[in-house]
């Protein structure tokens, strides 16, 4: 099952992903922090009743989740980057957090200052939604999963490097694009089994594929991912774990190459589909 977020005339809805279809479940209130999905994930609402069927060209994808509780990422949690980027292999998961507030979903600009940030970095990435709470010692770590999504955690390398820690390399406003949708377990299989990259096409038209990795080449699997955090950090329905990203990024490329204003970088997972996102940089 695809289950999406999106906005049907002025109003947004959970949805079904049909073929070229959304079928039109929950609404969301227009409260400043509403989720839908959050909320339909943590009261475990049933998702596959009858709702208002309209055409996916006329409805608008939005981030599958829009405020989660909290998004936890991995870093280095593959090898070949951790090679590209001149760093040993981590012993055990590396933890770090993005917030909620750096979410965008599908077709919104990732956007920031030029003044802010000179080395701005892409990074493909497979998601996991927690469906169910998991924390402590946890014994079947994929039965917490609500599904799977497409991630790009989009990085500010100056800040990232320079600070000596990640929070605000990784942190700002926009840099956490989401979707298209999410994809159910069962519908997914096994997370370890899927290619991911990314292509990036600049302001001339010109395409290139900048990663094209295998989900079977993470150091940690989301298995391992999961129930590590749910040792020191309480995961709950709707939260996020951004799981790592092959190599091919960026500023590791010789030369490296950064994102610019008009650049278009589409995260592409088989078995979820297509996240596509432009650059802006305002100077």
């Amino acid at each position: 099952m695809k289950l999406a977020r999106v906005r049907h005339d002025a109003a947004v809805h959970l949805a079904r992903i049909d073929g070229d279809h959304a079928v039109l479940l929950e609404p969301e209130s227009d409260t400043p922090r509403a989720d839908v999905m959050v909320d339909a994930i943590a009261t475990q609402t049933r998702l596959d009743g009858s709702g208002t069927r309209v055409a996916l060209d006329e409805v608008q994808l939005l981030a599958p989740v829009r405020r989660p509780g909290k998004i936890i990422a991995i870093g280095l949690n593959y090898a070949d980057h951790a090679g590209e980027s001149a760093m040993e292999l981590p012993k055990a998961p590396l933890i770090f957090s993005k917030p909620s507030s750096a979410i965008v979903g599908p077709g919104e600009p990732v956007r920031w200052a030029a003044a802010d940030c000179q080395e701005a970095d892409y990074e493909a990435e497979l998601a996991v939604i927690i469906g169910r709470t998991a924390t402590g010692a946890i014994v079947d770590p994929l039965d917490h999963i609500f599904g799977y999504t497409c991630c790009n955690d989009f990085s500010s390398r100056d800040a990232q490097f320079g600070d000596g820690q990640w929070v605000r390399g990784k942190s700002f406003d926009t840099f956490c694009p989401l979707g298209p949708w999410i994809v159910t377990p069962d519908e997914f299989g096994d997370p370890q089994d899927h290619t991911i990259g990314i292509d990036v096409t600049d302001p001339a038209g010109v395409k290139a594929r900048l990663q094209d990795g295998h989900t079977r080449n993470m150091i940690f699997g989301v298995a391992e991912i999961i129930t590590y955090v749910a040792r020191f950090i309480t995961l709950e329905p709707g939260d996020v774990i951004a799981t790592g990203t092959p190599d091919g990024v960026g500023f590791a490329r010789k030369p490296p190459r950064y994102m610019g204003n008009g650049d278009v970088m589409t995260v592409w997972i088989d078995g979820i589909g297509e996240l596509t996102n432009p650059c802006v940089v305002d100077r």
